[in-house]
């Protein structure tokens, strides 16, 4: 395997544990031999590099470092990684990705060259590396979460039938890889309506095993509708239920004592305001969000301007009828030239189903 494939996969093991430091794969070669490697750990540990280093040991002197993004060249809650590498005495040096960070932003390659490291941007991986870095990119220059909005539907555009039944729309590959998204994301959103409905867990389950890590679930719940046996409150991990200020004092009391943590963000007509829920999240370092929600909270995510990435499940059914649920509601725009638009996009097949994937346009302002 190339070491820059190999970097990459190592990079995958690390998202949704660094936030809000970005996933990073890293592998060490000397003489067309992997001498170490390594992956970013939790905030507070070693970035890749260093760990590929420690791993490699005096091996590491007259190396080959391949890493998936530009080593950091600043002293945050760890030692600049470029200290490292030249300490080490690597010799050459081949990332897939600059960081956008202001902290980073081509010092690292300067820092590396300035004691004679060679060093090579190699531009072939930046299709793969990039994703992994969306949210700490979105986040280092704007300070905002990155939110990938997604849903299964019908060809139609229907998440459910006229009488609610939506079980299972898409079949078990598509699901099966929807649980590899949840478990490299930090947080889940979903709405009270989905949670009344559907009664989800909303925990990651890739491999069809409960991820040891499983990120924050988080329950737009106006009024705190919330029942207290919801599986949301009940399974592994943490839950923090979202109210406005409208929702009652006992209400909040019963999903506290359920186990959730419950949080006013009061918005317009008794709402919650998703920019201030967005906004704590950032401020909790959970930048790397995934709404999974009916078409009322979708839309309103959309109308609100907050949606980054787009995953849409397509299953190769009509579902029809005036009364069946749309997967995006809210009020939409009046003319389809001011509707939101996709860049970027992909289309992979799973099983019977189809993965579209797109970004906001950038013309949107994303």
């Amino acid at each position: 395997m190339e070491p820059m494939r190999r970097a990459l996969r190592l990079a995958t093991l690390a998202a949704g544990s660094t936030s809000p430091n970005p996933p990073v794969g890293a592998v060490l070669v000397r003489e067309g031999r992997t001498v170490g490697e390594g992956y970013t750990q939790p905030p507070g540990g070693p970035h890749a590099e260093v760990v590929a280093l420690a791993q490699a040991g005096e091996a590491a002197r007259g190396a080959t470092l391949h890493v998936t993004l530009e080593p950091c060249a600043h002293t945050g809650r760890t030692l600049p990684c470029t200290d490292a590498i030249i300490r080490a005495g690597v010799a050459e040096v081949r990332f897939a990705l600059r960081d956008v960070n202001p902290l980073v932003a081509g010092r690292g390659v300067a820092a590396l060259r300035t004691a004679g490291i060679r060093v090579v941007e190699d531009t072939r991986w930046q299709p793969l590396a990039g994703p992994l870095v969306d949210a700490h990119a979105r986040f280092v220059q704007t300070g905002k979460p990155f939110v990938t909005v997604k849903f299964a539907a019908s060809l139609d555009g229907r998440i459910a039938t006229r009488s609610g039944d939506s079980k299972w729309i898409t079949g078990p590959v598509a699901r099966a890889y929807a649980h590899r998204i949840r478990a490299g994301v930090d947080a889940i959103i979903t709405g009270v309506g989905t949670v009344l409905t559907d009664d989800p867990e909303l925990t990651a389950r890739p491999g069809g095993r409960t991820a040891t890590r499983q990120p924050l679930r988080v329950v737009v719940d106006s009024h705190a509708r919330t029942p207290p046996d919801a599986k949301v409150l009940t399974s592994p991990g943490h839950c923090v239920v979202a109210t406005a200020s409208g929702a009652s004092d006992d209400a909040l009391q019963r999903i506290e004592a359920a186990g959730a943590c419950v949080l006013r963000f009061p918005g317009e007509g008794e709402r919650v305001s998703l920019k201030l829920l967005l906004a704590w999240l950032a401020q909790q370092g959970r930048i790397n969000l995934l709404v999974e929600a009916g078409g009322t909270l979708l839309g309103s995510f959309f109308d609100d301007g907050l949606v980054d990435r787009v995953l849409a499940f397509i299953a190769p059914v009509v579902i029809g009828g005036g009364g069946a649920r749309p997967a995006v509601g809210g009020s939409g725009p009046e003319h389809l030239h001011d509707a939101f638009r996709l860049e970027r996009t992909s289309v992979r097949r799973l099983g019977a189903d189809l993965l579209v994937q797109g970004y906001r346009s950038r013309a949107e302002g994303g």
